[in-house]
């Protein structure tokens, strides 16, 4: 029997929510898609209700007849599935119960404790004396990490006792991050690679979605500040088979278990010399790991997402989760001042020429169109990901569309892809 068409309501502004609109774009089952608010990219399916307007969102799915796919954290966190579901929607991610896990980095750190998930040794502070107190018995080599939602930059990994101090007055006294700094995780400091991994989960089982390897650091060779992502490269390097195996059964799994948690679980990892480690979890797909990712995904993840909510993750087309075999490099473009203040309205040159070159998709992120040209909306602004047999391949892809495109002040990493072995 075949199925009906559905429409399919997606949330989010960024550059994760172009490929994912990219993505169901491909799905036969696909009606009529709309993106809430989107970005210069998605102009032709966006709807003017902002992501965290749950109530709004929530009217129009139900007007619509929508399947709801959510991107960001916010509206997860604001109980937009709880409200979804409450009159009776179908959607694809976490209740803001199980949001938590993302959403207050002591409960995550909490939680992995209490249920011997393989983490960092940590402490958790709600004053500013006693987390300098604890730094300095560290010698500032501590990673210290705000409780709450920061849009990937509430992180600091410090290296002294001075970097520490830094952080701690920035989080406690200068109230960068407002509430969400009202509370600090500092845990120890683990060596060993980075990688993102993605398991599709439906509140009581879970199956591996892929990875990637994701440059947080704004300046080449991973350093600077923390920022939502300046690129990544899937597969991620040194994740292999027993790797996965591993994460599934130690950390997904059980998550999974006590939590009932359905949706994308991302579990930040560390893969060290004892095994691998979790960083942190988040309750969504990552930004930019989505757009290195979908790229290589053959399966149709509409169909797939809603096969899950509907039979659960044994759903035939779950199970059969297809990749191509090729490397992918995503490049983030950015407004100058980015992760800080950042200057938008700039006119963006150069894209009908860099969408010429093979093997490069170009996602929006932080972008308008105006009278027919894209203008910077945002922080990151454009996301270019190139594919190809080799990793070498897909970042140079990239870099040669990157090195067409310009606006005042672009600033991105040169080394995406670049400064591993390839």
């Amino acid at each position: 029997m075949q199925r009906l068409k559905v429409n399919v309501l997606l949330v989010g502004s960024g550059g994760r929510e172009h490929a994912i609109a990219w993505k169901l774009l491909q799905s036969p089952l696909l009606d009529r898609l709309y993106v809430a608010p989107g970005n210069g990219g998605t102009e032709e399916y966006n709807v003017a209700i902002g992501a965290t307007d749950v109530g709004a969102l929530t009217r129009f799915a139900k007007e619509n007849k929508c399947f709801t796919v959510i991107g960001p954290e916010s509206p997860l966190a604001l109980g937009l599935v709880d409200s979804l579901q409450s009159e009776g929607l179908s959607c694809f991610g976490p209740t803001r119960a199980q949001a938590r896990l993302e959403t207050s980095k002591a409960f995550a750190k909490e939680f992995m404790k209490s249920n011997k998930i393989p983490t960092a040794e940590f402490e958790i502070f709600k004053d500013y004396k006693s987390a300098i107190d604890y730094c300095q018995r560290k010698e500032g080599n501590v990673v210290i990490k705000v409780d709450g939602l920061a849009a990937g930059k509430g992180v600091f990994v410090c290296s002294d006792l001075q970097e520490t101090l830094d952080a701690l007055k920035e989080i406690f006294a200068e109230r960068l991050f407002g509430d969400s700094g009202n509370c600090v995780v500092i845990e120890e400091k683990l060596l060993g690679i980075e990688a993102s991994f993605i398991a599709v989960c439906d509140g009581k089982n879970a199956l591996p979605f892929g990875a990637a390897t994701d440059h947080k650091r704004l300046l080449n060779g991973d350093r600077g500040p923390n920022t939502g992502g300046m690129g990544a490269y899937s597969p991620a390097r040194g994740f292999d088979e027993k790797e996965r195996g591993y994460v599934m059964e130690t950390i997904v799994r059980p998550t999974v278990l006590k939590t009932g948690f359905r949706g994308f679980l991302y579990a930040g990892l560390m893969l060290t010399e004892r095994g691998p480690r979790v960083l942190e979890f988040n309750a969504r797909l990552g930004d930019p790991e989505t757009q290195a990712l979908l790229p290589r995904l053959n399966s149709d993840l509409l169909q797939m997402l809603i096969e899950i909510c509907e039979k659960g993750t044994e759903s035939s087309s779950a199970e059969g989760i297809e990749w191509s075999p090729n490397h992918s490099c995503c490049v983030s473009m950015c407004s100058p001042g980015y992760p800080s203040r950042v200057r938008s309205g700039s006119l963006i040159t150069g894209l009908e020429e860099a969408e010429k070159i093979p093997n490069v998709l170009i996602f929006h992120a932080g972008t308008k169109k105006d009278k027919g040209r894209f203008l910077t909306s945002g922080g990151r602004v454009l996301c270019l990901t190139g594919y190809g047999a080799s990793l070498a391949d897909a970042s140079n892809s990239a870099y040669k569309a990157v090195s067409l495109i310009s606006w005042e002040g672009e600033n991105h990493r040169s080394d995406i892809g670049r400064a591993v072995p390839i």
